[in-house]
């Protein structure tokens, strides 16, 4: 991984990608340090030293801590990633939505524009929610004038995010909306380690504990790696044909069907649902109430934790065959395989193709989504047992992994490409 980013750095065009993904990350980061107008930024952080912290925990793991400091990104990139569930669920649905999605470059522009109106809805709505519901004694505005310039700036803080990822998807190395939630849960990783540690020096935890979860944090970077590069190569063989007097085909190569087909999409997807119980709670004044959620809908209580385990399990499964019924549609390669004259060894061409090859994912997704889920809320029942505050690690360490191995694919795949039109040139 190493060697790829220094061979890529060597080469100029390359290098200026990377100065611009790391250019945006920066003026990310900047951004998390302007605090939205018309708020007690002391009295923010006295609320979510509470205990009731844990209820929003993973909103604000979302949003790179901008929550719990109430930046102008407070709201985060999250309701574009659940604008975007919103979205591809749909497509299936609606078959307005699904001849849209077929038709190219055309149809994918139109449903990242509707993508873009929902997450402003949704931003809105949120905003609205963290403002009136959970931080409404830290505000200090008076007037509407002065209420819409808070929901405004975070709004346009969200807005302004998904900017960010797009041109950093476009211009930059890598998918934009995933390295920018890595930005923000890199940026947390040195304050929970330090809170640990005070833990330990004070004798709140132990120490012990501490080892174990180092361990483990290394373990499921290890198998996190095994599973991203894990996969199998489906041989498929090429008729000849001839064409006037040239003769095409008769070569043999293979489909590579990864394990992780999906990456870490599944996880994100998942943490945005997670998330819903913590936004209804914002809209809720009873005390009472809040406690309830936090007890039974979060890792505050243990019913919560039951609850957090089995619905992450389930929702991680669920996207890692959504996400990858999208990424590859057996139908669509069985039909592309046939007309270019290529067949798999021992399977006829068509629907038992496609049938062979759903086998073939379904064999392979089900062991790496249950082997995701499990190594996401692992370090989750370590921590409740522990008592050390390492805010959903198994989650982070997951995304963060899974981001540097994606970003390090694309830098490959674009170093090969410009190998490739160097040797077209000569």
């Amino acid at each position: 991984m190493i060697s790829t980013f220094r061979n890529a750095w060597k080469i100029p065009q390359l290098r200026k990608k990377m100065l611009f993904t790391l250019f945006m990350l920066l003026i990310y980061r900047l951004g998390s340090h302007i605090t939205v107008p018309y708020m007690n930024a002391q009295a923010v952080q006295q609320l979510f030293s509470s205990s009731n912290q844990s209820v929003f925990s993973l909103l604000d793991l979302m949003t790179g801590g901008n929550f719990s400091n109430y930046t102008i990104f407070a709201t985060g990139i999250t309701p574009y990633i659940t604008s975007s569930i919103v979205l591809q669920l749909l497509t299936i649905a609606i078959p307005s939505l699904e001849s849209l999605a077929k038709e190219g470059e055309t149809g994918r522009k139109k449903i990242a524009k509707y993508t873009r109106y929902l997450t402003i809805v949704i931003a809105s709505v949120q905003a609205f929610g963290f403002t009136f519901g959970v931080v409404r004694s830290a505000v200090l505005a008076e007037g509407f004038l002065q209420y819409s310039v808070i929901i405004l700036s975070m709004v346009a803080g969200t807005a302004f995010l998904v900017w960010l990822g797009e041109q950093i998807t476009e211009h930059g190395i890598g998918n934009g909306i995933s390295l920018l939630i890595f930005a923000g849960i890199i940026s947390r990783f040195p304050t929970d380690i330090m809170q640990s540690i005070s833990m330990v020096k004070a004798g709140v935890a132990s120490p012990i504990f501490l080892v174990v979860f180092l361990i483990i944090t290394i373990a499921i970077v290890i198998f996190v790696v095994a599973l991203n590069e894990g996969e199998r190569r489906i041989p498929v063989q090429y008729a000849k044909r001839v064409v006037g007097r040239k003769m095409y085909g008769g070569q043999s190569t293979h489909i590579p069907i990864k394990v992780l087909m999906s990456g870490v999409m599944p996880i994100i997807f998942a943490n945005s649902l997670m998330a819903v119980p913590a936004t209804i709670a914002m809209f809720v004044k009873s005390e009472s109430t809040k406690r309830w959620i936090g007890t039974y809908f979060t890792t505050q209580g243990t019913p919560g934790v039951i609850f957090t385990i089995v619905f992450s399990v389930l929702l991680i499964i669920f996207f890692t065959y959504f996400y990858n019924s999208i990424q590859f549609n057996t139908v669509e390669y069985s039909k592309n395989l046939q007309q270019n004259g290529g067949f798999i060894p021992g399977i006829r061409p068509g629907k038992p193709t496609s049938d062979y090859l759903q086998r073939t994912v379904n064999r392979l997704v089900l062991p790496g989504a249950i082997a995701l889920a499990i190594l996401s809320v692992l370090p989750i029942i370590l921590t409740k047992i522990s008592g050390l505050q390492f805010n959903y690690g198994g989650t982070s360490v997951i995304i963060i992994v899974g981001v540097v191995l994606e970003t390090t694919r694309v830098l490959e795949q674009q170093m090969l490409m410009r190998h490739y039109k160097g040797f077209l040139n000569k």
